[in-house]
């Protein structure tokens, strides 16, 4: 029998909020999880990103945390402000803040904090009062110093991706946090390993904490074809995604990005470059979200744009694509989101963005799933020519086999008397290419084929020279 929400004890209005998220039943982390934070109790849990973990321990917080106390009650810390960004994404959307009708966490104060960032500002922030504060623990570190962060009403602490954190080199700042806080505090470690000092960290800040183990997901099936893609330099992402779009040309995919912010940019650039997409996040109320999951599975659109948190409410068994825009915290997060292709016996297709930083985290993910990925160019104009030529003789031969053609034959014999038959078929390819041009290549330019060192966000642009005819292997001839 599969446990429920409401039987881990979550309150009833939260289930209902939650229910419009897509969780539909607790992952087993958080089967394991919920019922004893609930209880007040320790624990320690060994699970992956991608198991819902955030979720395991921000929904216990939600539904004890007192919003009459304008106080730091939970503090929890992030080996890096990506995944402090991502923690609070998860927090907001859990809690109702995104939604307009849910007044689950209309007065909830959330706060992320961390290097790089202004201080000051984040110390305003603080003064106004917060609820829940997620952070690194080096900003967390410099608060405590300057006396902005106060401890003293601290019911909650978490450390999410300790060992990341340790192996960081953030012990002693974690050690300084964990002292920091009251006796009487309620603490839970996350982490996907447990080493030696883990352990001792858990034997000294811990009282009697449950441990909750959930298993490391299966690594990525051979029927998924994994296709890396360096972004070249000076180049935005967004520009570099277009041309591999045109390339793959996916019938189905789901492109993840890390916030809500560069859902609504990206999605905004490809439609405005003339594709079927659409995006998906927690800014979309359950009327909304139902007609694009409804529309995304009737094919009425191709792709969708989401983050990791508002994927979970898609599930789409035949999908082509999964494309990593931004890519993820884990590699066991990169296990997961790739797993949406390829299933019931379907091939499927992976394909991920990187950048020169990100070359680490290619390595991490190449040792994960075992199999060494080759990174490619960004492919060229005449590159994208020839497969659209490919696809143009493919519908010529299915249009020669059919009855319509003959409509259109006493046209072709009044032409033919006029022009040689080549020309004519030359002529009738040549606008049918032009009409199926992407339309952010425009009609008149063309992406130069050697990437060009730029802060654009929009294709590098030539004007192209008259040409007789379209040659998809010749190179391509750039202006002075």
């Amino acid at each position: 029998m599969n446990l429920t929400f409401e039987s881990l004890g979550i309150s009833e209005e939260r289930i209902r909020h939650l229910e419009t998220l897509g969780f539909s039943e607790p992952t087993p982390i958080q089967t394991q999880a919920i019922p004893h934070l609930l209880a007040g109790r320790d624990v320690v849990g060994q699970a992956q990103t991608g198991t819902g973990k955030t979720a395991a321990f921000s929904l216990p917080i939600l539904e004890r945390i007192d919003l009459g106390v304008t106080a730091v009650q939970a503090l929890i810390l992030t080996p890096t402000r990506e995944l402090a960004l991502q923690v609070t994404e998860a927090i907001r959307e859990l809690s109702g803040l995104s939604e307009g009708p849910v007044k689950l966490g209309r007065s909830l104060q959330v706060l992320t904090v961390y290097g790089g960032q202004s201080i000051d500002r984040q110390m305003q922030r603080l003064r106004r009062g917060v609820h829940i504060v997620v952070g690194t623990p080096g900003r967390i570190i410099d608060m405590l110093n300057r006396g902005s962060l106060k401890l003293d009403q601290l019911k909650w602490m978490v450390l999410d991706e300790a060992d990341e954190m340790l192996s960081m080199g953030f012990i002693q700042d974690v050690e300084k946090i964990l002292e920091a806080a009251p006796a009487d505090h309620q603490t839970a470690f996350f982490s996907a390993t447990m080493e030696a000092s883990i352990r001792k960290l858990v034997s000294k800040h811990l009282r009697s904490p449950i441990n909750v183990t959930v298993e490391q997901p299966k690594a990525t099936p051979k029927r998924i074809r994994q296709c890396v893609y360096m972004v070249p330099r000076g180049w935005s992402k967004s520009r570099a995604l277009q041309p591999i779009l045109e390339m793959e040309d996916p019938e189905s995919a789901l492109i993840f990005v890390r916030t809500r912010a560069a859902a609504a940019e990206l999605t905004s650039q490809l439609q405005a470059a003339g594709h079927s997409v659409d995006e998906y996040h927690g800014n979309l109320n359950q009327a909304q979200r139902e007609r694009l999951l409804s529309r995304f599975h009737q094919s009425q659109v191709r792709w969708v744009v989401a983050t990791d948190i508002a994927a979970r409410g898609l599930d789409v068994n035949d999908l082509t694509h999964v494309i990593n825009y931004d890519l993820p915290d884990s590699v066991e997060s990169y296990v997961h989101r790739i797993g949406r292709t390829g299933r019931a016996g379907r091939e499927g297709t992976a394909i991920t963005l990187i950048q020169a930083v990100d070359r680490r985290k290619l390595r991490l993910i190449e040792r994960h799933v075992r199999q060494t990925l080759t990174v490619r160019t960004i492919p060229t104009r005449s590159q994208i020519e020839g497969k659209q030529l490919e696809k143009m003789q493919a519908k010529v031969r299915e249009a020669l086999a059919g009855e319509r053609m003959a409509s259109f034959l006493p046209l072709v014999s009044q032409l033919c008397e006029e022009y040689d038959p080549h020309a004519i078929a030359a002529a009738a390819l040549q606008m049918t290419f032009d009409q199926s041009r992407p339309a952010w290549m425009g009609s008149d330019y063309a992406v130069e084929d050697e990437p060009l060192s730029t802060d654009s966000h929009k294709p590098q642009l030539i004007k192209k020279r008259p040409k007789t005819a379209v040659n998809p292997t010749s190179p391509v001839t750039q202006n002075s």
